[in-house]
């Protein structure tokens, strides 16, 4: 099946928060991507962005669909990754290193109560 290191935190919407002080950087699951088949646009915001949680930041649109990614925490836009906005066929190459899409400057991290563990979001997906 698919990994889901556990130094992650993970919604039920299948974005990811890996926690680097107070940055949040942002991305989606393996199983996400797994479920959107192969990737052909991505829409991120610019720096400076405020984004809120639970609320879309962006789009991503594979062959099957198009879908809304939502934001896991609260906070301003430090960083998007250009990169795959300008090749989103790459995303699934490294879901969990290189394809992170946001570096968000977390505002409250107690934002993080209502995630799920690794272990937990396997417990989800699995059970599809």
């Amino acid at each position: 099946m698919f990994e889901y290191p556990e130094d992650l935190k993970y919604t039920n919407s299948h974005e990811y928060i890996r926690l680097e002080n107070d940055t949040a950087l942002v991305g989606i699951t393996a199983f996400a991507i797994d479920q959107l088949g192969d990737i052909v646009f991505l829409d991120l915001p610019e720096v400076g962005t405020r984004v809120e949680k639970g609320q879309t930041f962006g789009t991503i649109e594979s062959v099957k669909a198009v879908e809304d990614i939502y934001s896991p925490v609260t906070g301003t836009v430090m960083e998007a990754n250009m990169d795959l906005v300008d090749e989103p066929e790459n995303i699934g190459n490294d879901p969990y290193g290189a394809s992170w899409l946001l570096k968000v400057n977390l505002e409250d991290v107690s934002e993080l109560d209502g995630t799920m563990s690794a272990s937990e979001y396997r417990s989800k997906v699995e059970g599809q």
